[in-house]
């Protein structure tokens, strides 16, 4: 496929491709993922996660448990996203199980992500469903 063939196709994707939902609770940005985090839906991410980390700490957590396949596209954003997060004095956290957990060890990545195998307690009172 021929970087214009890629082109077309990335344009065909939507957020709804890879972003499931999005809400805010204490102060926090949840993100759930699904799907293929990979060359085609990643430019797609990575513009919602560049005005998710534009404000003064930022604090998101990218929930990750749904997210089928992420190449080194889909890590990059990721890693766009954690040094835009550090740059503004905020905070990054991965919800992620096994298979996003391997690739970012392979990756050399799993020590500079703070990770979760399940999305972080709600202050009382709160909840993040």
């Amino acid at each position: 496929m021929s970087e214009s063939d890629t082109a077309g196709v990335a344009a065909d994707h939507t957020e709804q491709d890879v972003v499931v939902a999005q809400h805010v609770t204490d102060g926090t940005t949840v993100v759930s993922l699904h799907g293929e985090i990979d060359l085609l839906t990643a430019p797609i991410l990575s513009e919602r996660l560049d005005a998710l980390t534009a404000c003064h700490r930022p604090d998101l957590v990218l929930d990750l448990r749904p997210v089928t396949f992420i190449d080194c596209a889909g890590l990059g954003v990721l890693c766009r996203a954690r040094n835009r997060t550090l740059a503004r004095r905020g905070r990054l956290r991965l919800v992620t199980e096994s298979s996003v957990f391997r690739v970012l060890r392979v990756a050399g990545l799993g020590d500079v992500f703070e990770l979760h195998p399940r999305l972080p307690e709600p202050e009382p009172g709160a909840s993040y469903g």
